[in-house]
């Protein structure tokens, strides 16, 4: 869990530092491979959008379930908290959009942000607000803006890279989310309600 969070953490650092690659270059053939000309059929900014919905309900309802106490457990003394990964999460739906120049809404500070506090109800609504932005700001970037280029994050990267860097983000942490919670007995609600609906079947 600790070397997923560290490689997140070093891609993160590389594509500030100039050394990532966009996605564009990621995805150019392999040498004697013939270029795609195809149009392109596949829509980012709204599967961008869709995803950041589905995972915002996920992340809510399993912030929900899991008890208050246990919002200050942590698997090992170096890992985050619940709570702590939780705002982490939270502070990523800001942090990941100033990139493409989109700010913060006001009453969030990134500084120290994941050990603002431990209260459950106070951590869903930052998970609310933080979700809610980040759709608002991949709908709110242009189709053709998506290739703009963003310099300060690289040579070739582009606000589309941004928001798939968030949306990849908050993947990886939603894994986290269920393996802390399946750590302390917690089952994901849509796995339990999938359970139920098949013995019931």
């Amino acid at each position: 869990m600790k070397t997923l969070a560290r490689l997140a953490v070093c891609a993160c650092l590389l594509v500030a530092a100039g050394g990532g690659l966009s996605a564009q270059e990621a995805a150019a053939p392999p040498a004697g491979q013939p270029e795609d000309k195809t149009p392109t059929s596949y829509d980012m900014k709204a599967q961008a959008a869709l995803d950041l919905q589905q995972m915002q309900q996920k992340f809510t309802s399993l912030a929900q379930a899991i008890p208050q106490e246990k919002y200050s457990w942590r698997p090992d003394p170096e890992s985050r908290s619940i709570a702590e990964m939780f705002l982490h999460t939270a502070g990523a739906g800001f942090g990941f959009p100033k990139m493409a120049d989109i700010a913060a809404p006001a009453g969030f500070d990134g500084k120290g942000f994941d050990k603002t506090t431990t209260d459950k109800t106070k951590i869903i609504e930052w998970l609310n607000k933080s979700f809610t932005h980040s759709i608002a700001a991949a709908n709110s970037i242009t189709n053709a803006d998506y290739a703009k280029l963003v310099p300060k994050l690289g040579p070739g990267a582009n606000q589309g890279d941004v928001i798939y860097l968030l949306v990849v983000h908050q993947h990886e942490q939603l894994g986290i989310a269920i393996a802390y919670a399946r750590s302390i007995g917690v089952v994901p609600p849509w796995t339990a309600d999938a359970l139920k609906k098949s013995k019931s079947n």
